[in-house]
């Protein structure tokens, strides 16, 4: 018993003779370490408020805030990143010049052609679109337009904020707290380790943006396998209540928000339980980005769960390096989703929302989810899907081309189905095909449409119980 109470005030991550076990002062300095900068890292990410009329978190006051300081500024700051982004890529693959492996110009500007191409056409259309020269189908202020306009000046003074404070929410224990208290109900139910728990809420309570970083992040460190990031992206990267209240003012059913806000978590907790279990996410490997497994989510003997849980916490906060470090690392992040996601958000996003807006292409695709939406008494089945389609091209377009249907329950379906979906090409999709997770295009638009036809059982379900 008293060997027990011993192990409780000394931690250890495996052994007794771990050299970077914190021993008596350092264990309750770390402790501290532990306790401050991961309570605010739940302050910025995940705890929820009421700030001038709308549900948001700490991180959307501040990212809400810069967005009015820069105003009209975010354009030029725009045009900059995706011109620098593309014109370095392209200096690095002409001139070849002899990069330090690992420094900074080398991760920003050293590319494959696939990715410098979409960095040129990234840089193309944000020109285009500016000077509002060429096709329509690309300067349209309902394709380019949205990204210009609508989407990259949220996305800027989001990323900055969000990876700047990142190392709070993942770097100083939190993750292996909340990780080793939820392993056993995150592997039971969704077949991932308990520290995706921590991506689930940041996505939840923040932005879906949010919870990718964090996942690419975590893989890159090589916590998360091959796969289990995989599901974590494609299953837990849920957009924020915030957003989901202004899809549901959209498309005319915030009457009836808290059923709405209730059936899509509904669906996305029975959708988290059935996706892992399926194909393609089934079959990716247990593989990791640095070929080993940097986790351990097991509970030594002599230890109770939250006894292991706070010794990890502290031992991971004790092992942190310098607050300058941390914030010369993430400065070196910020600039890598700045060069690397921008332009791709252009490219992919605009070419998105132009086949949605000026082509059948999503009428197509929807022709066989007619006959299923009439199967499960949907009215306007014929209107209904093509916007349900849409949403692989971006969240927003379901809600805007569904509100002109008259049926409330069809348009309650569509809503619902927009939120759930999650892979959407002109934010999420983009950052998954930019991050290091091994996903293609093809394997995230039939994940897409798999959340879809689930997402279509269970909200129906409800719909028809409500209506």
């Amino acid at each position: 018993m008293t060997n027990a109470i011993d192990k409780s005030q000394q931690p250890i991550l495996g052994n007794d003779v771990d050299p970077n076990t914190p021993q008596a002062g350092q264990w309750r300095a770390s402790m501290w370490k532990f306790l401050l900068f991961s309570a605010l890292g739940i302050a910025l990410f995940i705890i929820p408020f009421q700030w001038d009329g709308k549900v948001t978190i700490l991180l959307g006051v501040l990212t809400d805030t810069l967005q009015a300081i820069l105003g009209g500024f975010v354009v030029y700051i725009t045009m900059a990143i995706v011109t620098i982004s593309c014109l370095g890529a392209l200096a690095v693959k002409v001139l070849k010049p002899n990069l330090a492996e690992g420094s900074l110009i080398k991760n920003l500007f050293d590319v494959d052609w696939f990715w410098l191409t979409t960095r040129l056409l990234g840089m193309v259309f944000v020109w285009m679109i500016y000077l509002q020269v060429g096709p329509e189908f690309i300067i349209n202020r309902n394709t380019g337009g949205v990204i210009f306009e609508d989407l990259i000046p949220i996305l800027i003074p989001l990323f900055f904020f969000a990876i700047l404070s990142l190392p709070f929410l993942t770097d100083f224990g939190l993750m292996e707290f909340l990780g080793t208290l939820a392993s056993k109900i995150f592997v039971k139910l969704f077949k991932l380790p308990g520290r995706s728990a921590v991506d689930a809420m940041s996505s939840w309570f923040g932005a879906a943006s949010i919870g990718l970083l964090v996942t690419m992040q975590q893989y890159d460190k090589s916590f998360y396998s091959q796969r289990e990031a995989a599901i974590i992206a494609t299953t837990f990267s849920v957009t924020s209540i915030a957003f989901t209240y202004v899809v549901a003012k959209t498309i005319g059913v915030d009457n009836n928000f808290v059923y709405f806000y209730l059936t899509i978590a509904l669906t996305g907790f029975i959708a988290a339980i059935i996706m892992p279990r399926i194909p393609p996410l089934s079959m990716k490997p247990d593989s990791y980005h640095s070929g080993k497994s940097m986790l351990d989510e097991g509970i030594p003997a002599g230890y109770t769960t939250y006894q292991w849980a706070v010794n990890r916490a502290v031992t991971r906060a004790h092992s942190m390096p310098s607050l300058g470090y941390v914030f010369k690392r993430s400065v070196g992040n910020l600039f890598d989703i700045y060069f690397g996601l921008i332009p791709v958000v252009f490219a992919i996003g605009t070419i998105g929302l132009g086949l949605a807006e000026y082509t059948p292409v999503f009428n197509w695709l929807a022709t066989p989810l007619v006959p299923l939406l009439e199967w499960l008494q949907i009215p306007e089945a014929a209107k209904a899907a093509p916007a349900m389609i849409m949403g692989f091209a971006d969240m927003y377009l379901p809600a805007l081309v569904g509100k002109s249907i008259e049926s409330e329950m069809t348009r309650f379906i569509v809503g619902a189905a927009s939120i759930t979906q999650i892979i959407y090409m002109s934010e999420v999709g983009a950052l998954i095909l930019k991050s290091n997770i091994k996903l293609n295009i093809l394997e995230l638009f039939g994940i897409f449409i798999l959340r879809t036809l689930i997402s279509l059982v269970v909200i129906t379900s409800v719909a028809h119980l409500l209506y």
